[in-house]
C-alpha cells in the first residue's frame, strides 16, 4: 500500500546518499511512475528531496537537510520491524514483514537478522477484524467517507465518519474520525460495527490526535470501593496494578476505582461471584442488591417450572 511504501522509501534515502527512480521501482516491485508520483508525495509532505537526471544522478534529501542516519540505531530499528511485523497479526499476510525485508536489504547490516520483540495484535475476532481494517485504510487512504450502524450502551445509531486514523488501544482496534451525526471527533470501537461500507469523497479537515486518556473516553462518574476475596489479587493486579489496592487485617483486598456508568461498575463486581463485596456508593450497592433478588427469584421460579 502507498502509506507502507512512502515509510520504505524515506527510510532508504535516510540510509543512502543518493537511490535512483529503476532501484526504487525494482525494489517496491512498482512502476517508475508510481515511484515518481511517490517522490511528489513525500515533497509535498516537507521532505526536500532532490533529483537529478544523467550520469550520477539519482534521488536524494537534500544537503542540510539529511537526518543524521545514526539516529537509526540497530535496536531502534529492530524495535521498529517488531512494530511493522506485528501488523502481519492482523492482517493475516507477510506484507509488513516483506516491507522490512526490502528495507534491509543493503544497508549495510543496520537490520539485525535476531529478533528479540514479538508483538502479536490479533484478536478473537480474526474472521471479521481485517476485512474491516482493510476497507477502513482504503478509505482514509482515499478520503472516503465509512458508513454503518454502531452499538453502544445507549443503544444502536446510523454513522457517516470521515476517517482520519485506525488505532490500537486497550487491547482493541479503533477508528478516529469526525462524526457528522455528531459534528465532532468521535473515537468508534471496530468491534461494535456492522454494516460498513464506504462512501463518497470528502475534503480533509485539519483532524487531532486522539487525546486517548482514559478519563477523556471514559469520564468517570462513579468512584466505588469493593472488598475482594485474598484469591482475586491475582486478577486486581493484572487489571489494575498492585498499587491500586491495600491488605485488610482479616486478608480481604480493599480496592477503589472509577467507572463511567453504574452498569460497568455492577458488571465488572457481577464478574467476581461471591468473591466481591460492593462497599460504596450506597446507591450501587442498592442496584446491585435489587439485581441479586431479582435473579434469584427467576432461577426459583424456573426451577420450580422445571420440577
Amino acid at each position: 500500500m502507498k502509506m507502507e511504501r512512502l515509510i520504505g522509501i524515506l527510510s532508504i534515502l535516510l540510509q543512502r546518499e543518493k537511490v535512483t527512480a529503476p532501484e526504487l521501482a525494482e525494489q517496491f516491485e512498482v512502476s517508475r511512475r508510481t515511484i515518481q508520483r511517490d517522490i511528489e508525495a513525500l515533497g509535498r509532505a516537507g521532505i526536500p528531496i532532490a533529483t537529478a537526471q544523467g550520469a550520477g544522478g539519482g534521488i536524494s534529501i537534500m544537503e542540510g537537510y539529511r537526518v543524521d542516519r545514526t539516529v537509526l540505531t540497530a535496536p531502534e530499528m529492530g524495535a521498529i520491524l517488531a512494530g511493522l511485523k506485528s501488523l502481519d497479526s492482523v492482517s493475516g499476510t507477510r506484507r509488513y514483514a516483506q516491507l522490512m525485508e526490502k528495507l534491509s536489504a543493503g544497508t549495510g547490516g543496520l537490520v539485525s537478522g535476531g529478533a528479540h520483540m514479538l508483538i502479536d495484535l490479533s484478536s478473537w475476532y480474526k474472521t471479521s477484524l481485517p476485512p474491516k481494517i482493510e476497507l477502513i485504510q482504503s478509505a482514509m487512504e482515499q478520503h472516503r467517507v465509512l458508513r454503518f450502524a454502531y452499538y453502544s450502551p445507549k443503544g444502536e445509531s446510523a454513522r457517516t465518519v470521515e476517517p482520519y486514523y485506525l488505532v490500537f488501544h486497550w487491547s482493541a482496534w479503533y477508528v478516529w474520525g469526525w462524526c457528522r451525526t455528531r459534528e465532532d471527533f468521535r473515537l468508534f470501537k471496530l468491534n461494535r460495527m456492522t454494516d460498513l461500507a464506504v462512501g463518497e469523497p470528502f475534503a480533509p479537515r485539519p483532524a487531532p490526535l486522539p487525546d486517548l486518556e482514559p478519563e477523556r473516553v471514559f469520564p468517570i462518574k462513579y468512584r466505588v470501593t469493593v472488598l475482594f476475596d485474598p484469591s482475586c489479587r491475582w486478577r486486581l493486579v493484572e487489571e489494575y496494578g498492585a498499587d491500586r489496592f491495600t491488605e485488610e487485617p482479616d486478608g480481604r483486598l480493599r480496592f477503589t476505582g472509577g467507572f463511567p456508568d453504574s452498569d460497568s461498575a455492577v458488571s465488572w463486581v457481577l464478574t467476581f461471584g461471591d468473591r466481591a463485596e460492593l462497599v460504596e456508593p450506597e446507591e450501587l450497592r442498592e442496584q446491585l442488591e435489587e439485581l441479586a433478588e431479582t435473579l434469584a427469584d427467576r432461577y426459583r421460579r424456573d426451577q420450580h417450572g422445571l420440577s
